[in-house]
């Protein structure tokens, strides 16, 4: 094994997804190598919870890292629904990967990613890192009420994607992300729309109960019939289902592809596009919520994500918004990047870890 690429910056780069594990090295800024790597539906419902999944994870992303014969010197991943805290990198620690076990705010794929890093990293005798995990709270008091006492708004976005958006918002527009506010949109197979002021998210919908329907979550529903719903003979574990994972398009339509959705709009199907055409309505509702709380002061509205990808549903969005705030556009997320990004501070000393 070279020595030369020991002593570079090496990163190992772990996303563990819903239907896939992405994986990358990088050599300081620069990528290496990346793969991501699909999970068939059929494999995937072999295992009863997110966390039996974790050894066949685990052997799928050890045997990739070890093809690439490269020696990491900090093995960094997504971050998962743990406590409530700031945003930053954090080191991860036994309490970490105690309350990603526990599932602490909610099962996700992204609660195996302080997991899998910490085995890799242990077996090269590196660092293990995540940043920005789903639960980031920079919330006000405001934001936190829900209507009820004994339930209180949780902060759970995409705040990975959302703080990397807005950085190349504002680089995009020659501000200061501290002097900065925007609506970001996080597009994909979870939907968070948030407001970020001063580099930090001061609201934002979760994507795993409320905002606009997405792929495969239904979002936000009328309360009295999903208390209907509740009591009508499914179990917890179905509802849980019905609404994280075969709601939204996968409930309409049969799929969650918005490729395969905007084919059967180009093919005739008037059925695809008013269901498509009410997400990206729903969409552009949840954004002008947002922009409101800033009395519609913003530098810009931002549309990032897989799903910012379809021209169709990006003209329909901004047909609606463009009158609050400029809209840009970049489609895709690089999380991966900004991982290795954020960890490459850490390794320069340029910021310190967090500890969980």
């Amino acid at each position: 094994m070279s020595t030369a690429t020991t002593k570079r910056e090496t990163i190992f780069v772990l996303n563990p997804g819903s239907t896939s594990t992405k994986l990358a090295i990088f050599e300081g800024s620069d990528e290496f190598r990346r793969e991501t790597i699909p999970h068939e539906t059929s494999r995937l419902q072999r295992f009863e919870r997110i966390w039996d999944q974790f050894d066949w994870r685990l052997d799928i992303s050890r045997k990739w890292f070890q093809r690439t014969d490269r020696t990491p010197v900090a093995v960094t991943a997504i971050g998962g629904l743990l406590r409530p805290v700031p945003k930053g990198t954090y080191r991860v620690n036994d309490r970490m990967l105690r309350d990603a076990r526990a599932n602490l705010q909610g099962e996700h794929s992204s609660n195996l990613g302080c997991a899998l890093a910490s085995e890799i990293a242990k077996e090269y005798s590196c660092q293990a890192f995540i940043v920005d995990p789903v639960s980031v709270d920079e919330f006000g008091a405001l934001a936190r009420y829900s209507g009820h006492p004994s339930i209180q708004r949780r902060s759970l976005s995409h705040a990975l994607n959302i703080h990397a958006a807005v950085e190349q918002a504002a680089a995009h527009l020659g501000v200061s992300v501290a002097d900065s506010s925007f609506v970001v949109a996080h597009l994909g197979g979870g939907i968070s729309i948030a407001l970020v002021r001063g580099g930090l998210i001061i609201d934002a919908n979760d994507a795993s109960s409320d905002g606009p329907f997405s792929p495969e979550r239904t979002g936000g529903l009328p309360l009295q019939q999903f208390i209907s719903l509740c009591f009508s003979g499914r179990s917890e574990q179905e509802v849980r289902a019905l609404v994280m994972g075969k709601g939204g398009l996968q409930a309409y339509l049969g799929t969650n592809s918005a490729e395969e959705v905007e084919s059967r709009i180009k093919a005739g199907d008037l059925g695809a596009r008013e269901v498509f055409e009410a997400m990206a309505y729903q969409i552009a509702k949840e954004i002008g919520a947002m922009a409101t709380v800033l009395n519609g002061k913003v530098n810009a509205i931002v549309l990032t994500g897989g799903l910012a990808a379809s021209q169709t549903l990006m003209q329909w969005v901004t047909e609606r918004i463009q009158f609050v705030a400029p809209v840009l556009i970049f489609p895709g997320e690089d999380e991966m990047r900004a991982l290795a990004r954020r960890t490459l501070r850490i390794l320069r000393n340029e910021e310190q870890p967090k500890e969980y």
